[in-house]
Formats: C-alpha cells, structure tokens, sequence
C-alpha cells in the first residue's frame, strides 16, 4: 500500500477513535451530570421536607401551649374547648379524656369518632400519665397527637387532637414551600401518589425525586418534578444530540477534505505520471525521424548512393522526416501555448484543397513505407473557408498520423473535405483498432490515453487530439468521433463558413 492511501486512512481512523471516544464521554457525561442532579434534588426535597416538619411542630406547639393554658385555667370546663377549636382551624377533631379513659369532650360525636374514642384510651401506655409529653397515633388513617395536660387542680387530662387536611395544605404546605423557583417544583403527595399540595399540574411532569415527611405526616410525601421536556435525561440527550450532531457534521468536514485532498493528490500524482509519460513519449517521436534525417544524411555524406534518383529520394526521405519533427515540434510548442493561455489564430479565406493535400504530401513516403491504401475525396464544389491554414493543417496532420499509428492489418486511410449545411467536414478515417465507447469522451484530455494493450505498446505523446479540439474550437467548430473496436474509427472536423476574423 502507497504512503498516499496509507494516511488518509490513518486520518480516518483516528477520527473514528476520537468519535468513539467523544461518545463515551459523552455518556459518562450523562451519567455524573444526571447523578449529581438528583442528589442536588433530593437535597432540595429533603430540605422542604423539614421546613414542612419545622413549621408544623411550631403550630402544633402552639396549640398545645394554648390547650395547656386552656385546662389549667380556673373553673376549666369541657364547654369552653368549642370556642378554642374556633380559634385553632388547623385541628380537625378535638378528644378530651380524664384518667379513667372517659370521654369528656365531645359530649356528641360521629362514627367516625367513636372509632378514634375507642382505640386512644387503649393505645396510651400508663407511664405516659405522668410526664407531661406528647405522642403520635395512628388512628382510621390519620395521624393523631395526643399529650397529657393537667387541671387547675392539678388532675391530668389526655387531649388528642387530629389535623384538619385542607387547612394543613392551605395554611402550612402551601406558604411554607411557595411557588415555583426555577424549572423544578415541589409537590405533596398522599401514599396514592395523588397531589395534597402542587404549584404546577402534575401530568406529564417526571418525579425525579420522593422523600417522606416523616412521623408528623407518615402517609405524605415531599416529591420533587421536573415539567416535561426538561428532565435531566432529556436535557443531556438533548446536549448529546448536539454534541453528536456538531461532531458528526465535523467528522463529515474531516472526511470530505480528506476525500477532496485525496482525490487532489490523485489528480496530482496521474498528471505528474501523464507528463512524464509525455516527456518520455515525445522523445521517442523526436528520436525516431532524427534517426531517419542522420541516417540518410550519412549516406549521402559517405558517397555511396550513386543514382540520381535514388539520392532525390534520399533528400525527400529527409524533407518529409524534417517536417515531421517540425510537426512534433509544434505540437509540443502550441501545447505549452495552450496550457499558458498564449495560442493565436489567424483566421482568413483559405483554399480547403491545397491545404489537404500539401498535409497528406508530408505522409507520402511513410504510407508507401507501410503499405498503406490512401484515399482523398474533396468536394470540387469548396469554396475557400475561414480558417487558420497552419492551425488546421496541423490538426489534420495529428489526425492522419493517428490513423497510421494505431492501425492494425487493414492499413488504410480514407480523408475527406466536404460541405454540409453550411460547415465544412474535414475526416480522416482508418480501419484500425478503434475506440471504445466509454473512452471517447475522454480522449480529447490532455495526457489521455486509451487503457488498452493494443496502445500502451504505441508510442504517443497524448497531446495530439487535444490540439485538434482546441483547434477546432478556437474556430466556432466541434470534432466529433465515430469509433467501434476493430472496425477503426472516423474524425470529423466541423469549420462554419461564415466569415471570421482572427481570434485568440
């Protein structure tokens, strides 16, 4: 594996470890922040809890100490506790008895209170009788608070009193936990889990934390709420999904410079090899014809051709290779123009035949060399067309060279000039190996070769067509190929013969 595919790969791993690692952290990020969020919860409920706790031993204190001061008044009744109970909305139901257990107040009473007189006698220990404290009972589901008081006469009394629940949610719940602060809130719930006390409505809120309100309220709970959408889970998904999209769309950036980098460096690495390739290709061409000129010209040098006629054919033989390195020559030149920006053509009014056939003179030996059958077709109806003559004739000189080149065992050229709906059609045709369908878009690019067997041995500098498109288009025309695999292939030059000037 080339070091070119081997770091865009070590890239792409390393983003996938830092992707794995960033969504491990993220997680673990979830877990402390949703864990540190409801100990900071419970913290809070457990705090309202004794708040609540505080405040209602402080009220119930107060009642006691008003009851106490009630009983121990001189001439102390059991009809004057209605007008106490008037002043004291918070107690519920209000049981007064002597030491025997009897019940002196109320003198009238419900069945549900007959419940309660029959089981609080029972449920205070003897001990209690002589200590002037206070203990919970739990009684039909409610909580009562019983204490032992004395008389002016100093005879003890046991008053149990129970708590009025809407005045303990009104008055107590309600004022000492206050409204909403912030996102999270704070309810009362019963041991149904159905709301005493809620600033906001319950549905669809989550419970994020319960704590219990102890021996004062053993059948209530503090329960801390988050509304919905805003529970800790949802918030560090939805933080995740931010993260994960931020990091996704940067991990697709990272990808794509690196997908773009290496189709660049790709891109880079093919034009460096096609131009090596290229400078290999045109000295090969180069070598080939100055071989020919130095050959034949030490042979006229040495003195051993002695016919007239066999030293004229020499001298040809040397005029025609001279061109060809001259073509070769330009090519390379009106390349490097090309590429540069520096090309020019001069378009003016010029005679279509002479120009074909003073190219296909520049073959002549060549194609008698190699057998080749060559056909010309002009149309004598051409008028002179608007053309760059040396730009054109070098086209069409890449084009028949071609041909010769990339012919098989059908050695034959066909050229054709010709007008047609107002354009003149230069082709040059061969019974070669031809061009497959896929690769004929392509190989008018510069550098470009056929990826095939038959053409990887000919030599090429991979400009020619190139040029002639270049040509071609310089003059308002097209080029166009008809090819199929060994059935050769055709070139056909498009010139409009409208008049145009000279263009760059």
């Amino acid at each position: 594996m080339r070091l070119s595919a081997v770091a865009p790969l070590a890239i792409v791993l390393a983003a996938a470890v830092l992707a794995v690692l960033g969504y491990l952290s993220l997680r673990q990020w979830q877990a402390t922040s949703e864990l540190l969020f409801r100990q900071q919860s419970r913290e809070m409920a457990t705090m309202a809890a004794e708040k609540v706790r505080m405040v209602l031993n402080q009220m119930e204190d107060e009642i006691v100490a008003r009851l106490r001061a009630a009983v121990g008044r001189p001439g102390f009744t059991p009809d004057a506790l209605p007008a106490f109970l008037a002043d004291a909305p918070l107690v519920g139901r209000l049981y007064l008895f002597d030491r025997r257990g009897h019940l002196l107040f109320p003198a009238a009473f419900t069945d549900r209170d007959a419940a309660a007189i029959a089981a609080i006698p029972g449920a205070i220990p003897e001990s209690f009788w002589e200590r002037e404290g206070r203990m919970r009972l739990g009684v039909g589901g409610e909580t009562i608070l019983a204490t032992v008081l004395k008389t002016a006469a100093g005879a003890p009394v046991l008053a149990a009193f129970s708590r009025d629940p809407e005045v303990l949610a009104r008055d107590i719940i309600a004022r000492t936990l206050g409204p909403r602060a912030g996102q999270s809130f704070v309810a009362v719930i019963d041991e149904q889990g159905r709301p005493v006390y809620s600033p906001e409505p319950l549905a669809g809120a989550e419970r994020v934390v319960i704590v219990s309100l102890g021996a004062e309220l053993p059948s209530w709970r503090v329960a801390l709420y988050q509304p919905a959408g805003l529970s800790p889970r949802e918030a560090a998904r939805r933080q995740i999904t931010l993260f994960t999209a931020a990091f996704g769309l940067l991990l697709l950036v990272i990808v794509g410079g690196l997908a773009a980098t290496w189709r660049l460096v790709r891109r880079e690495t093919q034009i460096a090899r096609l131009k090596s390739d290229f400078v290999a290709n045109v000295s090969h061409d180069l070598k080939t014809p100055l071989s020919l000129i130095r050959m034949f010209g030490e042979t006229l040098e040495m003195g051993r051709v002695t016919d007239d006629r066999q030293r004229q054919e020499y001298y040809r033989v040397i005029t025609r290779e001279s061109e060809r390195l001259s073509r070769l020559i330009d090519n390379v030149l009106d390349f490097s123009r090309i590429d540069g920006g520096r090309r020019t053509y001069d378009i003016v009014p010029t005679a279509v035949e002479p120009l074909v056939r003073d190219t296909l003179e520049a073959f002549d030996y060549v194609l008698r060399q190699r057998g080749f059958a060559l056909t010309v077709r002009i149309d004598p109806g051409l008028h002179d067309a608007p053309l760059d003559g040396g730009a054109v004739a070098q086209a069409l000189a890449n084009l028949i060279d071609n041909a010769i080149k990339y012919s098989a065992d059908r050695k034959s050229v066909a050229v054709e000039a010709r007008g047609e709906a107002g354009r003149l059609a230069l082709s040059v045709a061969d019974e070669g190996i031809g061009i497959p369908r896929v690769e004929q878009a392509r190989i008018f690019e510069k550098f470009y070769r056929v990826g095939r067997s038959d053409t990887q041995g000919r030599r090429g500098s991979g400009v020619g067509l190139a040029l002639v498109r270049h040509v071609v288009e310089a003059h308002g025309g097209r080029v166009t190929v008809e090819s199929e695999p060994g059935r050769g292939s055709r070139f056909t030059l498009w010139f409009p013969l409208g008049t145009r000037r000279a263009t760059a």
